[in-house]
């Protein structure tokens, strides 16, 4: 077998084994029936934890509140062009809250996603506001997460429509919430206490986000639990990603006599903390430049999740007003969306997408990507697009690869010589190899560049189309309607043409009643190989007449984007390798080898 071959295997085999590998450990995940919905799966469930002063875990003091049922609670509803929902005058909590712009489901008639969700429903989330109490006042003087506030101002919360909620505590402190949200998914809450007593009262002013579980395990039934993915807190600490999956939050369980704080970072001047999951985000986000406490923890009693910040206590003096801004984004993990906040001030924000390892090639990946969707206005095409940009900053490598196999098949002669000339001779052989390699200056190994190459890039594009929800339900053309979802064709109703549905996605026949595009993919891996004769050895010869079509059936459950990408990247190689050899003197004989790979191979004789 001369070099040549040998490096081709070697590459394509280590390619194999690669995907093989990322298969096993990072299977596509299985979908779940009304994902997004799902998603926010909560249970309803006691009162949260409230901090004290210090930042610590405190006892809520609902007893001495008189506290309404859920659903006898007044509230106030939301409004704008990307959101709706109400918050509730019980503990003026933002309680529910609904994405306009993002349905549950392609299906037709597909209710809208649901973010927030009030105690008393199976999909309990919600963010509340207070003041913990400091030395001199007691839990009942400050509004708890069951105090019924009054609407004092405004009457629907929306785009330059802010609202304004107040509280008296009967002790002469006035407590005034103001409620404001802008144009995408940005909520500003400015807390106020007026202090009308004779002395001087201490406070720390704080932000929760509360999610409840279900079962004894306090599990969040609908998320996606994919290794690649990260679902579950998330946080910046002056410059640093902080990110603990749900499982692990369950770790910091909150002692049910000590009450100890489970989690807590020190953050020095820039921050955020929230929830994260594959599409959505709630972030509590304080001004920037100001000290905060930020935690997360999780009450096994009552089986709620809390991410919390905690400001500095402040002093009202008799007679003075003090008031605390901060932030609270509730939506859609949307690019541009969250990259204009950044650029308003919130510490790399654009981190809360997750990036993962690769990021120093997913982020360009999906900048340029996202930048040629822009122009064509159509994801598939885009990504075709940005696969020929690719493949063209990839040509110079390319080229020099292709050269270098055109030469081999030009000095195949010579090594054939030196072959017979060496006979078993191993080391005279690989030495007479060396020299002529050098002579001709070929480099047996540049083959390989161009498989390997597309390895790492391969995996930032399979993380692009997972985690982004740019790419979620992006239609390209006829049934391909979301790119990130696997083909919805099948051999078995012949790629809709017959008037049945095929297997679905998760199932078993889908693995074997494959879509068109995997089918395509294992074309034009199939054409790539014949641009070369088949290997005389024929172990060789039967890997890679198996490997096309293990590679088909292996990336059918991948998303369709994906494979999109794929056969683009074959179809452009194929081009790109023919007119190269052709340029170089070597003309590669496809139909030929297509037909050879069709003959039977005679059996020999041993007689």
């Amino acid at each position: 077998m001369d070099d040549q071959n040998k490096n081709l295997i070697l590459a394509t085999v280590l390619s194999f084994l690669v995907i093989i590998v990322w298969f096993v450990l990072f299977p596509p995940p299985e979908p779940t029936p009304g994902e997004e919905q799902a998603e926010i799966a909560v249970l309803e469930g006691d009162e949260v934890q409230t901090p004290s002063a210090s930042g610590t875990v405190g006892e809520v003091t609902a007893a001495t509140e008189e506290a309404l049922p859920e659903e006898q609670a007044p509230r106030v509803q939301i409004d704008t062009p990307r959101l709706k929902g109400s918050l509730s005058l019980s503990g003026g909590r933002i309680d529910e809250l609904f994405l306009k712009d993002y349905k549950v489901s392609i299906e037709e008639g597909a209710p809208i996603v649901e973010l927030l969700a009030p105690v008393g429903t199976e999909s309990a989330y919600y963010a509340l506001y207070g003041w913990a109490p400091a030395a001199g006042l007691a839990g009942a003087d400050v509004p708890g997460p069951n105090t019924v506030w009054a609407l004092e101002q405004g009457e629907v919360l929306g785009v330059d429509a802010p609202v304004t909620l107040v509280w008296e505590n009967g002790n002469g402190l006035t407590f005034r919430r103001m409620i404001s949200v802008d144009q995408d998914y940005m909520f500003t809450v400015t807390q106020s206490v007026e202090n009308g007593t004779q002395s001087e009262v201490g406070m720390a002013p704080y932000g929760i986000l509360a999610r409840h579980g279900i079962g004894e395990d306090g599990d969040l039934p609908g998320l996606k639990n994919f290794f690649i993915l990260h679902e579950g807190v998330i946080g910046m600490s002056d410059g640093t990603l902080t990110e603990v999956d749900y499982g692990d939050v369950r770790d910091f369980d909150i002692d049910p006599i000590e009450r100890a704080q489970a989690e807590v970072y020190q953050v020095n001047q820039d921050g955020w903390i929230g929830f994260t999951d594959h599409y959505w985000m709630t972030t509590l986000i304080p001004e920037p430049g100001s000290a905060f406490k930020a935690a997360a923890k999780y009450d096994s009693r009552r089986k709620i999740y809390q991410t919390e910040t905690v400001l500095p206590t402040v002093t009202v003096a008799p007679g003075e007003t003090t008031e605390v801004t901060t932030r609270l984004f509730a939506g859609a993990k949307e690019w541009e969306t969250i990259r204009e906040y950044q650029a308003e001030g919130v510490q790399k924000f654009i981190d809360s997408i997750d990036w993962g390892w690769f990021f120093f090639l997913t982020k360009p990946i999906f900048w340029l990507l996202h930048n040629i969707n822009a122009l064509i206005g159509n994801m598939g095409w885009s990504i075709i697009g940005l696969t020929l940009i690719i493949k063209a900053i990839l040509f110079p490598l390319a080229y020099k690869s292709y050269v270098s196999m055109a030469k081999m098949k030009e000095l195949q002669p010579q090594m054939e010589a030196l072959k017979e000339a060496a006979g078993d001779d191993r080391q005279k052989m690989q030495q007479g190899m060396m020299e002529l390699y050098k002579k001709e200056k070929v480099n047996p190994a540049a083959g390989c560049l161009p498989i390997l190459m597309q390895i790492p890039i391969f995996f930032s594009l399979y993380k692009v189309i997972f985690v982004t929800i740019e790419l979620r339900q992006a239609p390209w053309f006829g049934p391909f309607q979301d790119l990130s979802a696997p083909d919805p064709t099948s051999i078995m109703n012949l790629f809709g043409l017959l008037p049945f549905a095929g297997p679905q996605p998760d199932t078993f026949l889908a693995l074997i009643f494959i879509g068109i595009l995997p089918l395509l993919l294992g074309i034009s891996m199939w054409l790539q190989q014949k641009l070369n004769p088949a290997p005389t050895d024929p172990t060789q010869a039967m890997i890679f007449a198996w490997m096309p079509w293990v590679f088909m059936f292996m990336l059918g459950s991948f998303s369709s984007g994906l494979v999109v990408y794929w056969i683009a990247n074959n179809t452009i190689t194929f081009t790109q390798q023919y007119l190269i050899m052709r340029s170089q003197g070597y003309k590669p004989d496809v139909f030929g080898n297509i037909k050879s790979g069709f003959k039977r191979t005679p059996k020999t004789d041993d007689k």
